[in-house]
């Protein structure tokens, strides 16, 4: 017997019964995104390994341990995208996107990174990100949490999440930081683990990120980043603060929130959970004011930020529970010698006059009552008999599968008229 191929670990598939929950989250984020003045963009899983180096930041985790790279036939190094700001704004370059414009664009999709897989993080893992461009902060940066404050109130998720704010600063201040965070650490630099150790020499804010807990120990007493701020970030800061207050949308301040990525700078944020055990972050994002100029563009300032999908969909199914996926909306059962050739024909033809009318046809046989259990399984709300009697008589008869209602018998020709009149969806 032949060895039966399995997917890739890390990779799912994505099944029937799950993807119903995926595109329900998917059209809450797009019209939420198209209500804010956002347009798609879809970009390329494969990229040249050097934009996420340039952009990302060489002695990150994503470049250094987790991007899969490969070299082509033309000896050109590639990698499947890691994240989607990189590409964004690579494409918004090459196209002319940028000049006397300020474009906003979202986008979704997979993304790629080789760390362990666990619950709600995979190799293989899904986002929907939005970045806006050409408007400095900080308006622009709390519309963004306001808007996926919108998400979280479509999704009934707004009780399960909390927002987590900070900012980075400017690059003079931040500078002054990292001086002064890296003498306290050089302090207690035999503690540290082996990673920190080397971002202390390579990248020391980094730290601030590290998941150890005798790391985060020694972080406790470590500088504040909001001490160092110059006035313009923590003007940008208060404003957004004010902004929240006043739509009503609660946050606190985590002196620790760095992100994972080079390319932030000032007000950096995430929306955290504490449904899901150790993946709290279901969605993040900040500002990028100088990547777009790191990139080979005019200086630009940009703010952005992504939704995790995997993560969503799981406090959905706890939400929602597991619910088996609706599969019609109508039926044609039947028996007889030209129940098939019927069927179909009555069942094309209601698919081309009420196009958004999920029509299934039973074409497996047996009786009756199997059959009207089959319907019941495929979430239909109503069933269309086509029995020996109907069949000569050219008729239909009609039984709701979810109410008390009586059935209906009526001609053939007129179920399409009586659908536009009774049917609701």
């Amino acid at each position: 017997m032949t060895e039966a191929i399995k997917a890739i670990r890390g990779m799912n598939d994505l099944l029937p019964e799950q993807t119903p929950i995926w595109q329900k989250l998917e059209q809450v984020l797009r019209a939420t995104a198209a209500a804010h003045g956002y347009a798609e963009i879809r970009l390329p899983l494969v990229e040249e390994a050097r934009l996420y180096a340039r952009a990302i930041g060489a002695v990150t985790d994503i470049v250094e341990k987790e991007m899969y790279t490969f070299a082509d036939r033309s000896g050109d190094l590639l990698a499947l995208r890691p994240e989607g700001t990189a590409g964004c704004v690579r494409a918004a370059i090459e196209h002319n996107l940028l000049r006397h414009q300020q474009p906003r664009f979202y986008y979704q999709g997979p993304m790629f990174r080789y760390e362990r897989p666990q619950k709600g993080r995979y190799r293989q893992f899904h986002q929907f990100g939005l970045e806006s461009f050409g408007t400095p902060g900080p308006y622009v940066d709390a519309e963004l949490m306001l808007l996926s404050a919108c998400v979280w109130d479509q999704l009934g998720l707004t009780s399960q999440v909390q927002l987590e704010l900070n900012s980075l600063g400017h690059p003079e201040s931040r500078a002054a930081y990292r001086t002064a965070l890296v003498a306290y650490l050089q302090q207690h630099e035999a503690d540290l683990d082996e990673d920190s150790q080397r971002r202390l020499r390579e990248n020391p804010l980094r730290i601030l990120d590290s998941k150890i807990e005798s790391t985060q120990v020694i972080l406790q007493r470590a500088p504040v980043l909001l001490d160092f701020l110059d006035a313009a970030a923590r003007h940008e800061l208060n404003e957004i603060e004010r902004i929240l207050e006043h739509a009503g949308v609660s946050y606190r301040i985590n002196h620790r929130l760095v992100r994972g990525l080079d390319y932030y700078n000032s007000t950096v944020f995430e929306w955290v959970t504490t449904t899901l055990g150790t993946q709290g972050t279901v969605c993040a994002g900040g500002r990028y004011d100088r990547l777009v100029e790191q990139l080979g563009g005019d200086s630009v300032p940009a703010v952005g930020m992504a939704f995790g999908m995997e993560r969503l969909v799981l406090m959905l199914q706890q939400q929602q529970g597991e619910t088996a996926p609706v599969e019609a909306d109508l039926i044609l059962l039947g028996q007889g010698e030209f129940f098939a050739q019927q069927a179909m024909v009555l069942a094309h033809r209601l698919r081309h006059l009420i196009p958004d009318l999920r029509v299934l046809v039973h074409l497996q046989g047996g009786s009756f009552k199997s059959q009207f259990r089959r319907a019941d399984r495929s979430g239909a709300e109503l069933a269309v008999l086509l029995g020996e009697e109907e069949l000569q008589s050219g008729s239909v008869t009609l039984k709701w599968l979810r109410t008390q209602a009586e059935q209906v018998t009526l001609p053939q020709e007129t179920l399409p008229q009586w659908l536009h009149e009774h049917w609701t969806k």
